[in-house]
């Protein structure tokens, strides 16, 4: 990237080879994995277009977790989130960190007629398909949107890790349940409409003409390790940073991630 502030926000991020944490670290630990698949995507798409500044679409992306860093790091971000509340406090995050996120007000599976055809090189799509209506057309407007070559990045809650938690608690009957049904739902009263494994998440990707990359899991130890190991521990945090990464590919320990991570590209 050629943005001057580049490493600086790199640093914030920790995708930086050495980037320290400082009291942040709990919360970084947990998106640290998604950080780094998203750098590397970034700096590949980069490369192969010429082109510094990126077009990347956020769809349901909130407040701007994701948006304002990568604002920040020199791409042209627009936000599509149905929640008026939420794009306004995403407006204020933005020119707090002195950069422009363009806000859209909609849903996602509207993605393709408010943004537009293969007018992105990168879609996000995070915490969003557990929530919509029909997570199949979502995929189908991403597929569209993005452009050739281009790749859209999906993070869902697992199915497997919520039937470990359940029955961690000592509800035994919730955790059968969740793996038994098809939505990964543990009963009446789950607030989250359904989950994903690793195959479903697949499936949906190329159903809609992308083709699946790899499933990282996601904070696979992180919400096990109480926050104090590694707030304000740089060290401790760097550590359990390293985990997550190396356990994300593990063909036994990926599934028992809270989240599944999906890359997929347009051919």
């Amino acid at each position: 990237m050629t943005d001057v502030r580049s490493d600086a926000v790199a640093d914030r991020l920790g995708d930086r080879p050495g980037s320290r944490p400082g009291a942040r670290g709990a919360s970084r630990v947990r998106t640290a994995v998604v950080w780094e698949i998203l750098r590397e995507v970034l700096d590949q798409s980069a490369k192969a277009s010429g082109r510094a500044a990126l077009d990347v679409v956020d769809a349901g992306g909130g407040t701007g977790g994701f948006a304002v860093p990568l604002a920040e790091l020199g791409h042209r971000v627009t936000v599509v989130d149905a929640s008026p509340d939420a794009l306004a406090a995403l407006e204020r995050r933005a020119a707090e960190s002195g950069v422009t996120v363009n806000a859209v007000q909609g849903d996602a599976d509207d993605l393709l007629g408010m943004v537009g055809a293969a007018s992105a090189d990168l879609i996000l799509c995070h915490s969003v398909l557990e929530y919509v209506d029909d997570p199949a057309l979502v995929f189908a407007a991403m597929a569209r949107t993005v452009r050739p070559g281009g790749a859209v990045s999906v993070l869902v809650a697992g199915q497997v890790a919520t039937a470990l938690h359940r029955a961690v608690n000592g509800h035994f009957d919730d955790a059968r349940r969740v793996l038994a049904d098809p939505d990964g739902r543990w009963g009446d009263r789950d607030p989250m409409p359904r989950r994903f494994t690793r195959e479903s998440l697949a499936e949906l990707a190329g159903v809609a003409g992308l083709r699946a990359g790899e499933v990282h899991g996601v904070r696979i130890f992180a919400d096990l390790v109480p926050g104090g190991l590694v707030d304000g521990d740089p060290e401790a945090a760097e550590a359990l940073i390293t985990l997550e990464a190396a356990a994300s590919t593990h063909p036994v320990l990926r599934d028992l991630a809270t989240q599944l991570h999906l890359l997929a590209h347009r051919g």
